[in-house]
């Protein structure tokens, strides 16, 4: 089921890819300028513009179809469970213990060694 509807999903995206790149450009990026784009009247009675809505829309519902079975396969197991194997950690020896931490801390005032007089 999720290879039939991947296979539609990038049918769909060519397809949207072609349409619009099939359409005449009216000058000035991102719909300025040209006339009133996809929401003037003009704009939305054309036939490859509603062939791109259309594209678009089904576009969208194939990709939400896909997140769909994405989540219902994936549910309650991890990548690691999926592949059947065992994580490096338990393969390999026991990490070595980590020292206490005493030995990171600066020396105190009283740990500083004696300095000779100095010579006036």
């Amino acid at each position: 089921m999720q290879n039939i509807v991947l296979v539609v999903h990038l049918i769909l995206a060519l397809c949207l890819i072609g349409v619009v790149l099939l359409q005449r450009s009216e000058g000035g990026g991102l719909g300025m300028g040209g006339g009133g784009g996809a929401m003037s009247a003009r704009g939305a009675a054309t036939a490859l513009g509603k062939l791109t809505w259309a594209l678009a829309i089904a576009f969208i519902a194939t990709s939400i179809t896909l997140t769909i079975i994405a989540a219902d396969q994936s549910a309650g197991s991890s990548v690691i469970d999926r592949l059947g194997g065992t994580s490096e950690t338990e393969d390999s020896a026991p990490a070595p213990s980590l020292p206490d931490g005493s030995g990171l801390l600066p020396p105190s005032a009283g740990d500083a060694p004696a300095l000779p007089p100095r010579a006036e």
